[in-house]
């Protein structure tokens, strides 16, 4: 059952935003997406999600695993990632912890396997866990592309899609696109054309 709310959830978010092409930290950002009907869609809630999305993306392997503490990290550092955009967007001071924990996950990918000692076999050296390595190799792949996306010319064209209720966002490809989708923008239009005849009935 859970499988399938999931597919569902998938179908009902639209395609990548513009410049998530080029910046995967933008389509983490956009993993989490209110929609029509007051539903609000987490492509990262549970391992088995968060598992496809990293898999997806060539961030993880095909075999990977993940628990709920590693899908429970990818959330923490995808929310952080939304609040420095967003600042970056107004112009306000970023939240110092959010820039911490970007920076924590920069630097948290092992450089070398630990050594481990078994009673039997002897020495011998691995990671401390394979699925622990898995996502914080991810959590400072993104984190690196978010520190780019956030600092690169392309920062200046981020923006918040300007259709309620997606909360998605994009680089903006055309001064006057403020939208991240067709689908979006389509809904947007119709929503101006409404209101226009609404005021219309009203005179």
């Amino acid at each position: 059952m859970k499988e399938t709310q999931t597919s569902e959830s998938a179908r009902a978010v639209p395609p990548p935003a513009p410049g998530a092409e080029r910046y995967p930290s933008l389509d983490f950002a956009n993993s989490v997406v209110s929609v029509p009907g007051g539903r609000r869609v987490d492509l990262l809630d549970s391992p088995a999600a968060a598992t496809r999305w990293l898999v997806e993306r060539g961030l993880a392997p095909e075999d990977a695993r993940l628990w709920d503490f590693c899908a429970g990290k990818l959330r923490g550092l995808r929310d952080r990632t939304r609040t420095l955009i967003a600042a970056r967007i107004e112009g306000a001071p970023a939240d110092p912890e959010a820039v911490d924990a970007l920076n924590d996950a920069l630097t948290r990918v092992p450089t070398a396997s630990l050594l481990h000692w078994d009673p039997v076999g002897g020495p011998y050296r691995a990671a401390s866990h394979p699925a622990t390595q898995i996502v914080d190799h991810a959590l400072a792949l993104l984190a690196a592309d978010a520190a780019e996306l956030l600092t690169a010319p392309d920062a200046e064209r981020l923006t918040a899609c300007g259709s309620p209720p997606c909360d998605r966002y994009l680089i903006r490809t055309h001064p006057r696109r403020h939208w991240c989708s067709v689908r979006c923008g389509d809904r947007a239009r119709a929503a101006r054309a409404y209101a226009r005849r609404t005021r219309a009935a009203a005179d």
